[in-house]
């Protein structure tokens, strides 16, 4: 053999084993499981994939360079020869195609039941875009700049400091979002929501967990089919919508929806139009600069009017339970309100000479009493009804 075919030959065994170099592989006993550990790397990519028919898949954002993981296979067995066998059979690829990082976890044949395999990557920090899915385990991912999509059969998703868009959804675990620069949509089975800081819009629905938003700086939406849900803060517009758990909302800077089946509903603030619905639950609305509509089908309302925007035509209406109206004293306002059946129930009105009360019907036959009144030369409309209850009109406290 020349020297030329020489150089050939050896040129192709480098090249041929360049990959495996790549990637280390070792077995080992861990009490009662068997555990192969691969390590290895990908060179660097702007976009990342991860694929896999089992297994939890951590990724974390870092330095600049090759993508590096570490994944470990668990199997509890009681020979390695078995082990082996089991191992092989949970087959691992990894490539680079384009500008994507890959790797690709599958079975070759039936899994076994008791086998359990955790995936972690370490990446660079500026990705564009990191996409994970898998048939049944947990995902997290932290510290990426770009966008992140995560998906799962059943397991819990965890994100934290995200600089792009969010998209994550799973069977039935929870969702947990730290800070997110970009828009999030986020759904789960029936598990909660949790969200820290999300900088773009936000749309979260669960089958019937509870949602907390600690700081939204857009629009917010959120559904759940039974659970409770809680916003803190949000600069924008608010919708939410449960099927039978309390809504409890902080500052709200823009117009806000609420809807519950059954239960409460509670406004810490609201700078714009407020409506707020509940089959059976109280309301309880604090410093509103706009107008209100509020409805329930049994609970009491209570509203505080502080002034500050544009009022509108508002209206606060219970079927069975005490009404309580807080105004402040420059806002004008045309009052229409009234006691359906009042039995021993009246509306409230010392603090404004100008509401009329008047009550009609017999002694001692059913009773209904109004109130009419232009209060500081009459404006919108408020009308305010309860069937069976009180009307408290009171000059709010500030």
């Amino acid at each position: 053999m020349n020297k030329l075919s020489k150089f050939v030959v050896m040129s192709f065994v480098l090249a041929t084993a360049l990959p495996l170099l790549a990637q280390q592989s070792r077995i080992y006993r861990d009490g009662s499981t068997w555990v192969e550990e691969i390590t290895g790397t990908i060179p660097a990519a702007r976009n990342l994939r991860v694929q896999t028919e089992s297994g939890t898949v951590k990724v974390q954002g870092g330095a600049q360079g090759q993508i590096s993981y570490v994944i470990r296979k668990r199997v509890f067995t009681s020979s390695e020869e078995s082990a082996r066998r089991e191992f092989e059979a949970f087959k691992i690829n990894t490539a680079k195609r384009g500008d994507t990082a890959w790797l690709e976890a599958e079975w070759q044949g039936h899994s076994p039941r008791k086998f359990a395999a955790d995936f972690s990557l370490q990446v660079p920090h500026d990705m564009d875009l990191v996409k994970l899915e898998t048939s049944g385990g947990g995902l997290a991912v932290n510290s990426i700049s770009g966008r992140v999509e995560a998906e799962s059969g059943g397991g819990g998703i965890k994100l934290d400091e995200i600089g792009g868009p969010i998209s994550a959804q799973t069977g039935g675990d929870n969702i947990t979002v730290g800070t997110v620069g970009g828009d999030l949509t986020l759904e789960t089975g029936g598990g909660n929501i949790t969200i820290g800081t999300a900088k773009g819009r936000v749309v979260a629905r669960t089958g019937g967990g509870n949602v907390l938003v600690a700081s939204g700086l857009q629009n917010v939406v959120v559904e759940t089919g039974g659970g409770n849900i809680d916003v803190k803060k949000c600069s924008g517009e608010v919708k939410a919508s449960t099927g039978g758990g309390s809504i409890d909302m902080g500052e709200i800077s823009g117009p806000a929806k609420m809807e519950t089946g059954g239960g409460s509903i509670r406004v810490s603030g609201a700078k714009g139009f407020v409506r707020v619905e509940s089959g059976g639950g109280s309301l309880e609305l604090h410093n509103l600069t706009g107008g209100a509509r509020a409805e329930t089908g049994a609970g009491a309302i209570m509203a505080e009017f502080v002034g500050g925007t544009p009022f509108e035509d508002s209206s606060l209406q219970t079927a069975a339970g005490d009404i309580t109206v807080y105004l402040p004293n420059n806002l004008p306002v045309t009052i229409h309100a009234a006691v359906d059946i009042a039995n021993g129930h009246k509306i409230y009105a010392s603090d404004f000479p100008n509401l009329k009360v008047v009550s009609e019907g017999g002694e001692w036959g059913p009773q209904r009493v109004t109130a009419e009144g232009a209060l500081n030369g009459g404006g919108h409309v408020l009308k305010v009804r309860t069937s069976s209850g009180n009307i408290y009109f009171r000059r709010a406290p500030r």
